[in-house]
Parts: C-alpha cells; sequence; structure tokens
C-alpha cells in the first residue's frame, strides 16, 4: 500500500502543480480574477487544471479499491500511467486542444480499470465470504 499512498500523493501534487500553472497564465495573459476566460492559452490552461480535478474524483477511489481487493502493485503501476496521461493530456491540450486524444486515454482508461477492478475484486471477496 505504501506505493498506492505515494502514487496518489504524486496525483495531488500534479493537481497543484497544474493549478500553480493555472495561476502563471492568469499573470501572463492579464486575466485577473474572478474571471476564468480571456486569452485562449490561459483558457486551456484552467480546462487541464479543473478536468485534472473531474478525473481525480474517479482514480482516488479506484486505485484505493483496487489497491485493497486486488493488488497494491499492480494499482500503482496503473496509478503511474494515470500521471503520465495528466502531463501527456497537459502538454497537448495547451498547444492544440484538438490533439489531447492520447492523454485522455491515458487518464481514462487508468481510472477506469482501477474502478472497475477495484469493484470486481470486492465483489469476488463477498462470493468467496459466502
Amino acid at each position: 500500500m505504501e506505493l498506492v499512498a505515494i502514487v496518489v500523493v504524486a496525483a495531488l501534487v500534479q493537481y497543484t502543480i497544474f493549478g500553480a500553472l493555472v495561476g502563471r497564465a492568469r499573470m501572463q495573459y492579464k486575466v485577473d480574477a474572478p474571471a476564468i476566460t480571456g486569452h485562449p492559452v490561459f483558457e486551456r490552461y484552467y480546462r487541464v487544471h479543473q478536468n485534472t480535478l473531474e478525473s481525480l474524483v474517479m482514480f482516488i477511489p479506484g486505485i484505493l479499491l483496487f489497491a485493497t481487493y486486488v493488488r497494491a502493485d499492480v494499482a500503482a503501476a496503473i496509478g503511474v500511467v494515470f500521471i503520465i496521461g495528466r502531463f501527456i493530456y497537459l502538454r497537448a491540450y495547451v498547444s492544440d486542444p484538438k490533439s489531447r486524444s492520447l492523454g485522455f486515454m491515458l487518464t481514462i482508461l487508468p481510472s477506469a480499470i482501477l474502478a472497475l477492478g477495484g469493484c470486481i475484486g470486492a465483489l469476488m471477496s463477498i462470493i468467496q465470504g459466502l
């Protein structure tokens, strides 16, 4: 479980870094708070940050469930793919939002595998306990 904890913290640090990038873009492109629209590049950073938050809602419970009911080391490895996917998503989305597909897939697939695998593992645990 230690590896899973490290991956979860890394994902949260990544989210915080993305937030700092939004702040930097806000200053660079002169988009005063509380505005969330203005320069297109600022808006892209903002959307990556918000999308990452939305992704964490599925990722964090999924990785914890998978680690608990399946295998923690595999959960951590899948979690690393998620984190790499988010960096790819950031780079692609900021340069050209239409090119975000790879980063999106490397985010949604690991999250789905973790959540579904964790749910199946929990069901199997119930069945074995009967």
